[in-house]
């Protein structure tokens, strides 16, 4: 780390100009006394043009790849990688050796050995290291963790997550878009909830010591196709499109038509308009029927933990939900519950039988789930220490990367593991 602390605003450049890459920069555009963005390193011409534009970034700090940040002396106090999930690594290791501080997109890495690799990097270069968990971070999950620490409901006998991904994300992300595939991004289980086991490890406080999984594609498979559909390949062919839940047509072009441009439409083509939309969902993956795509990643799984001081918990994630991504906890202890939806907790008292709602946030202006985290990390930096603001650092984050490459062991060798001895097999 330097020896004099930074000023605020905080300086970053963004690896990986995406959803993810975006989503944080945007943190900036609503604190700039607290953050300012002066580099981008992007592959794609569209996207590293938009947010060297949109940032006012000189143009000798545009980049088409990492690799030309990193022959640059240093060009600001941190960096944001959120590049896909298999091109983690290199950038982190390079990027912590250079003096940057690190916030990295979830997940680390797609194997063990390489978040180690990580590990070992930030820890060698004593920089400020965060992992994207953006759930220990919300005041809805801190309020959580207050109420099972104050002991309101006694001992943990056990916690149910569910993770509602919603019918239309999964089609988007896990079945025609960039996570489909495991061999190019990485399951579903790491992908999108390895920050759900990381908040359950949390909630409970004590190590897991034994996991197990089940999963499978249930419905996004060829012989899950209404025969109604025929042999149509295309929602914009297809006989069924309009009576179909993960219509192409409905997801992407009736929004446009109402004048919608944002997410998900925004990432299917460059140019948001009717026409390049109708382009997209003929020639490209977005467009394709469901049913008639390469995916192979779980469109439900559940995951079964128990820790040990003899607390279990269940996470269960699902596509078919009409929620996007608001997940729901219930913790049931020795001396009372909380049932959560996301948003307002309801507590209930066993011993006096009163119940109460408790909404952490109430009438306040709430910020996005990335900016809690992103607050952390750039008044981490200003302060010179991670502690007391990141609570996901490299080896809170790798211990419940160990839980998800456990899960995952358990779920496609149908067994249970032990994870004493799956750490011992791993050398971790």
């Amino acid at each position: 780390m330097c020896e004099s602390l930074p000023q605020f605003p905080i300086t970053v450049s963004i690896v990986g100009a995406g959803s993810r890459g975006s989503s944080y920069a945007s943190f900036a555009l609503k604190n700039p006394d607290l953050l300012k963005v002066v580099a981008v390193a992007e592959p794609k011409d569209i996207r590293r043009n938009f947010m060297a534009t949109k940032y006012n970034i000189s143009p000798e700090n545009v980049f088409s790849d990492w690799k030309e940040l990193a022959e640059r002396p240093r060009l600001s106090n941190a960096v944001v990688i959120a590049t896909f999930d298999h091109l983690h690594v290199e950038p982190t290791i390079e990027l912590s050796r250079l003096g940057y501080h690190i916030m990295l997109e979830k997940p680390m890495a797609v194997s063990i050995k390489d978040c180690q690799r990580i590990v070992e990097a930030v820890n060698r270069s004593k920089v400020i290291f965060a992992v994207c968990h953006v759930l220990r971070y919300t005041p809805y999950n801190r309020m959580l963790k207050k109420l099972i620490q104050s002991d309101a409901v006694g001992n943990i006998i056990n916690i149910q997550h569910l993770e509602p991904v919603g019918h239309s994300q999964f089609a988007h992300s896990f079945v025609r878009g960039n996570y489909q595939r495991e061999n190019r991004s990485s399951n579903v289980l790491m992908n999108k909830c390895i920050h759900d086991l990381d908040l359950l490890a949390h909630l409970v406080g004590r190590r897991c010591v034994k996991i197990s999984s089940f999963g499978n594609i249930s419905h996004f498979k060829p012989d899950r196709k209404p025969k109604q559909a025929g042999e149509a390949k295309l929602c914009v062919d297809c006989p069924y499109e309009s009576k179909c839940a993960y219509s192409a047509v409905k997801i992407y072009l009736d929004p446009v038509k109402e004048g919608q441009t944002g997410w998900p439409i925004s990432t299917i083509t460059d140019i948001v308009d009717i026409e390049n939309v109708t382009r997209a969902l003929e020639d490209g993956p977005y467009g394709r029927c469901v049913h008639e795509c390469d995916n192979d990643v779980c469109d439900n799984q559940v995951v079964n933990m128990i820790f040990e001081n003899g607390s279990t918990c269940t996470l269960t994630v699902v596509a078919g939900t009409q929620a996007i991504c608001q997940g729901k906890t219930r913790v049931f202890g020795t001396k009372g519950e909380l049932d959560g939806d996301g948003k307002v907790i309801k507590f209930t008292d066993f011993r006096t039988g009163k119940r109460v709602e408790i909404d952490p946030v109430g009438q306040q202006e709430t910020d996005e789930p990335d900016y809690d985290l992103m607050r952390a990390f750039v008044n981490a930096i200003a302060q010179g220490s991670a502690e007391g603001y990141i609570f996901t650092g490299p080896e809170e984050a790798f211990n419940c990367h160990v839980y998800g490459f456990a899960a995952e062991h358990a779920r496609t060798h149908n067994t249970v593991v032990t994870l004493d001895e799956f750490r011992q097999l791993h050398s971790c």
